[in-house]
Formats: C-alpha cells, sequence, structure tokens
C-alpha cells in the first residue's frame, strides 16, 4: 500500500485536452459568431473556476460529498423543476439556469454527479450485508430506479434527452457491476424496450397522440434521430469533408477548411482532426482511451465500495460521451448535442468533468488504493 500525492495518469493527460480545446476553440472562432465573445477566453476562465472546485474537493475529501450528496440531490432535483416550471425557454429548452453576472447553468450536468453519489452510497449499503435475498436485490433495484427516474423524468420535460441518456447509462452500469441476480437485468431490460418501443410506435403510428404527450419539440428529435443516414446536413458533411480531406498531417491551425455550425462545441474534433490532420487525431484518440482504461482500472483497485462504483460512473458517462461525440462527428452514430469532455466548449459540463476529476484524484491518494508498480 502506497499513497501518492499527485497521479501523472490523470493530470497529463487532462493538460493535453486542455491545449487541444484551447487550441481547437481559437481555431473555430473564425466562423464563430462574434457576439458570443472571446470562447477561449471564456474557456480559460472555466478551467481556472474547474482548478478551483478541484482543489475545494481536495481539501473536503470524498468523505463529505458522500455526506451531503442526499441534501444535493434534493435541492438539484428543487431546481430541475423550477425550470420546467418558470424556465426561461432558449433554444426550444428549459435546461438553463440564468444567473445574472454569471451566464446559463445547466444543471443537469451536475446532476449526474449527484446521481453517481447517491447510488453509490446505496449499492454501498447493499453490499456491506453479505446474506443477500432475492428481497434485498428487490428493494435495491426499487430504490436505485427511483433515484434515478425522479431527475430523468423532469429534464425529459423540460426537454434535454441527452441528459436523459446519460443518466440511464450511468444507473446500468452501476446496477450492472452491482452483482445482484442477473434475472433482474432481463426483467429490467423487457421493461425498458417495452417502454422505448411503445414510444417508438407512437412516434410512427400515432403521430398525433405523441405530440399531444411529448409535444414538438420531441418529436423532431426523434426524426432528427430516426434520419440521420438519410438526411445528413451540411453541419455533418462539411465536417467530414473536412475531416477526410486534411490528409496525414492537417491543414494547419485556423485553417478549417469549412464552415458547420457547432464548431467550439458538438463538432469540436472536427476542427482539430482537420488542423492537425490524421496522425495528431490518432494520439489524442490514443490519449482519451487512455485515460478511460485508466479510469476503470482504479475502480478495479480500490477497495472502498463507495470509490469503486464512483469510478464506474463517472467512466461509463466518458466513455460513453466519447463514443458518442466522435462517432456522430464521424458520421457513424446519430448527432445528439452530446460534447467532448474536457475538450469541447462550455461552462456546466466543463465544470462537471473537474468535478468528477477532482473526485478521482481523491481516490487515488486514499490509502485504500492498491498502486500497480
Amino acid at each position: 500500500m502506497t499513497k501518492r500525492k499527485y497521479d501523472l495518469n490523470i493530470i497529463i493527460p487532462i493538460l493535453i485536452f486542455f491545449m487541444v480545446s484551447i487550441l481547437s476553440i481559437k481555431s473555430a472562432s473564425i466562423y464563430t459568431s462574434k457576439s458570443l465573445g472571446n470562447l477561449v477566453f471564456k474557456q480559460v476562465t472555466w478551467y481556472i473556476i474547474g482548478i478551483l472546485l478541484v482543489l475545494i474537493i481536495l481539501k473536503l475529501k470524498n468523505k463529505t460529498l458522500y455526506k451531503i450528496s442526499n441534501i444535493l440531490y434534493v435541492i438539484e432535483n428543487i431546481i430541475l423543476l423550477y425550470l420546467l416550471i418558470f424556465g426561461k425557454e432558449i433554444n426550444g429548452s428549459k435546461c438553463w439556469l440564468v444567473i445574472p453576472g454569471i451566464g446559463n447553468i445547466q444543471p443537469s450536468e451536475f446532476m449526474k454527479i449527484n446521481l453517481m453519489l447517491t447510488l453509490s452510497i446505496i449499492i454501498d449499503k447493499y453490499h456491506k450485508n453479505n446474506n443477500h435475498t432475492l428481497k434485498d436485490e428487490f428493494i435495491l433495484l426499487i430504490k436505485t430506479l427511483l433515484v434515478t427516474l425522479i431527475p430523468s423524468i423532469l429534464t425529459f420535460l423540460e426537454p434535454d434527452t441527452g441528459s436523459v441518456i446519460m443518466y440511464l447509462i450511468i444507473y446500468f452500469s452501476m446496477i450492472l457491476t452491482s452483482n445482484i441476480n442477473p434475472k433482474w437485468f432481463i426483467a429490467l431490460s423487457i421493461s425498458f424496450i417495452s417502454i422505448i418501443g411503445s414510444i417508438i410506435y407512437l412516434y410512427f403510428f400515432k403521430q398525433k397522440l405523441f405530440i399531444n404527450i411529448f409535444h414538438t419539440q420531441m418529436f423532431y428529435r426523434l426524426d432528427r434521430l430516426f434520419n440521420w443516414k438519410n438526411g445528413s446536413g451540411m453541419q455533418l458533411e462539411n465536417a467530414l469533408s473536412s475531416i477526410g480531406s486534411s490528409g496525414v498531417f492537417g491543414y494547419g491551425f485556423k485553417k478549417t477548411p469549412l464552415y458547420f455550425p457547432e464548431s467550439s462545441t458538438d463538432f469540436i474534433f472536427a476542427v482539430f482532426s482537420s488542423n492537425f490532420g490524421f496522425i495528431i487525431s490518432i494520439v489524442l484518440i490514443l490519449t482519451i482511451l487512455y485515460f478511460d482504461i485508466y479510469i476503470i482500472n482504479l475502480a478495479k483497485r480500490t477497495n472502498n465500495y463507495k470509490n469503486k462504483f464512483m469510478l464506474i460512473g463517472i467512466s461509463s458517462c466518458l466513455i460513453f460521451q466519447h463514443i458518442q461525440n466522435i462517432g456522430m462527428t464521424l458520421g457513424l452514430l446519430p448527432i445528439t448535442g452530446i460534447t467532448l469532455p474536457f475538450i469541447s466548449y462550455g461552462g456546466s459540463s466543463l465544470l462537471s468533468y473537474m468535478i468528477m476529476l477532482g473526485i478521482i484524484i481523491n481516490i487515488t491518494r486514499e490509502k485504500n488504493l492498491k498502486f500497480l508498480n
């Protein structure tokens, strides 16, 4: 058993992500609306605030976060409910909390972290009892499902389907690794497929009823999802053209050949790849892969169940976002508006990743972690 103050396996990839983020946002600025201001300066500012949050978390320790997670869970759900009722609609959604002097904050980004904390505590309590019965497993499923469904429903109604997908990814990854009877997964899968199947049926065959239940915004989102291969649109076509024509070494810094919307957020990988080419893009993907695998290995090596499931939640969140964002940029997956962690521009999303980073670093510094030599 050893204790390390800093883990370079975590710090070095984050430094690389920071440099990639700043370079890509600066390069994307040639196509970014001037009304958005200096996005490079803003991103650096968000990173600085994020570092302060990391330092605060390191001071508090993860134990404090676990202790106050129930309070935070209630507060965040109240905020989601407030947005649903009184929130200002921006781009068809009420998912932004407008704070004067600061800007727009997206509470659903922070709900992901609190969901991980809350689920980790519930699963940890379950594991403290060695003699698990079917009743214990059923109670575990009901508790965790309710904890997940409350913010999922509130977020879905805003609507913010991307965050709901993340909640479900986190839930299933943590429950899947909780060592409960596989029969429960079959039951959950059947229930989940039935719900999704019913929604899809309404979308294709009962469109008026679908719109009455889920509203027009949700209909357009599903329409975009199901038709992503048939009508990719200018955004994806230009992004693919920019990447495909960049060659081995790319066009060069600030020389993105074509315009496409959301170049500093959803499609930032296309900007980076077109500027720096195939080789450097592969290096970035390998860095992302190393970072994700290292977090998974941390989960395997910790003896603390709360930390273990927290890391499982974090890794599932990051891995899904990495695959989804790069996949949609390359035309392999539907365009969902999910950003590239630590790289895409954004205040709320970046701060949520930095909070996760602080939690990860805390875990690497604890004595109950077995370090590999």
